[in-house]
This record gives C-alpha cells, structure tokens and sequence, in this order.
C-alpha cells in the first residue's frame, strides 16, 4: 500500500487528547515540549493538524478567537509547527491556507519569528508591531512602587474581565476565566479599591511566564511584575510590546535580558484592537 502525498493528508480538528503528538512535534522542532500550554491552547482555542501516517503528526497550529460566541472579532494563531522531516515541502503555507479558510472574514493576528515572516506576508498578513522577549532573575531594587498589588480573589473576576475587554477590545472571557486553573499567581493592581491593571504568572518549563500583563500605566506594570517576581523562585519570561520602552529599560534593569525579537502581524484589519498603552504583554505569543 502507497503512503499518501502530503498534498493529500486531511487537516483535521485537534482535540485536548492530541496534548501528547503536539508536545512530541515541538520536541521534534528543537522546541520545548511545553505540554502545560498545549494543553491550555487545545481547551481555549480550536485545534488544526495533519496526521502523519507513520505516527505523530506532520504539522499542527492552534486558533484562540476572541468576541461573540459564533461571530468573533479576532482569532489569535500560534503554535504553527511542521514536522523537521516535512519542512520545506508546503506544508505550512498549506495548512494556513486552511486557517485562513475556515476563519472566513474573521480577522487574525499572530506573533512571527524571523523564519515564519516570509510565509505570513506571502499570505497576506501585514506586520503592524514588534514584542521583545526578555528573560532572567529579577533583581528587585530602586524605590518602591506607590501601587498596591495584591493576589486576585474569585470576586475580582468581573472587573478583571471587563478591563481585560477595554484594553484588548474584544472579550476573551473564555480566556480570561481559564486563568486561575492554568496560572501559579494571579495578582490585580488597586487604585482606591479599583482594579487598574492585571497580571499572571504560569509555569512554562523552568521559568514563569509573565502574561497577560494590563496595567494603568507604567508604574504600576512595574508593580505588578515585581509583585509576580517576589512570589517565585524561577526566571522570569515575558514579551513585552516595544512601544513600552520605559518598561523594558526598567527590566533590563532589574536583570531581565533580551532573547528575541517578534513581529506582531495582523490579516483582515490594519492594527490590533483596543488599548495598547495599558497592553503591556500577551498572555502568550500563541493566543494574545
């Protein structure tokens, strides 16, 4: 029996039960396995991959939409991966035609590496931003912050989802109310008892992610990424939009160093949605 071409494998809907052929096609990528966040993707957002009849999969990628249940406003794709022994043979470009078809007129963004840009302009997607990954001990010092901080509670939630729908201008509730389960901390920002910014910290490998980070201004995403650092032993991760300098001078500061540079990059729309003075960090650079 003849073994399919790749032109002719179906692309199918992953499920959480594909947690384990996903972290295998990372590790197969020289990527960290990652399996805490596939997991989290593959339950908030909608799943695409190739089987490959070997065993495993040829490639997968995963969608996050964000808006009204059935007409979303924007879908975040991430986690683009094609097996090493199928690369370069059309394989990605073939499986974000099929992203790009399924989601219709629904606008999309993505982070891209320097690898993956010349794919996603090919098909159309235009970069509107940058995010710096920055990565290290934080060293607390220098003078206190004035913010208050404190760990989130249950009652919190609706304020934190309706700042979370200012900022990022579209409601990402099923998201947002994952975040307890899937994050270590989950901290909030108060102003006179108001909630002016939000935090979390989830375990990604050896490190902590920092994301999504919403704050008010400057001062107070420094409070927050301090308050997040003094509850951890672990190196801090984040990527954080380069338009917030200030931040990322004061992180640099306190030992965070950069690893990469992203491009943020859109389809369908000229620019993300919402508040990017107060977006200072993605949840993940897979899912906004």
């Amino acid at each position: 029996m003849s073994t399919p071409s790749l032109a002719a494998l179906p692309i199918r809907r992953l499920t959480p039960r594909d947690l384990n052929a996903c972290a295998d096609l990372s590790e197969d990528r020289g990527w960290p396995r990652e399996e805490h966040k596939w997991g989290f993707l593959l339950t908030a957002g909608k799943g695409y991959g190739m089987d490959d009849p070997d065993g495993g999969l040829v490639a997968a990628c995963v969608v996050t939409e964000y808006g009204s249940w059935g007409r979303p406003d924007l879908g975040a794709v991430g986690m683009v991966l094609v097996a090493g022994r199928h690369a370069r043979k059309g394989v990605g470009r073939r499986l974000m035609r099929h992203v790009l078809t399924a989601h219709g007129t629904t606008p999309l963004t993505l982070h891209a590496t320097p690898n993956g840009l010349p794919l996603y302009e090919e098909l159309g997607f235009k970069v509107t931003g940058r995010a710096e990954m920055i990565r290290g001990r934080f060293v607390p010092g220098g003078p206190e912050s004035g913010v208050a901080t404190r760990a989130a509670t249950a009652e919190d939630l609706p304020a934190i989802l309706r700042l979370d729908e200012e900022v990022f201008g579209t409601d990402r509730t099923p998201l947002v109310t994952r975040l307890p389960a899937f994050s270590d901390q989950l901290r909030v920002a108060e102003d006179d008892g108001r909630i002016t910014g939000y935090a979390a910290a989830w375990p990604n490998m050896e490190t902590h992610v920092v994301g999504p980070l919403i704050a008010r201004d400057t001062e107070a995403a420094q409070a927050l990424l301090a308050s997040l650092a003094a509850h951890t032993d672990r190196p801090l991760r984040t990527d954080i939009d380069v338009r917030h300098e200030e931040l990322l001078a004061w992180a640099k500061q306190r030992g965070l160093a950069s690893v990469a540079f992203n491009a943020v990059m859109t389809y369908g729309i000229t620019d993300l949605p919402g508040d990017w003075t107060r977006r200072f960090a993605p949840l993940t650079v897979a899912a906004g």
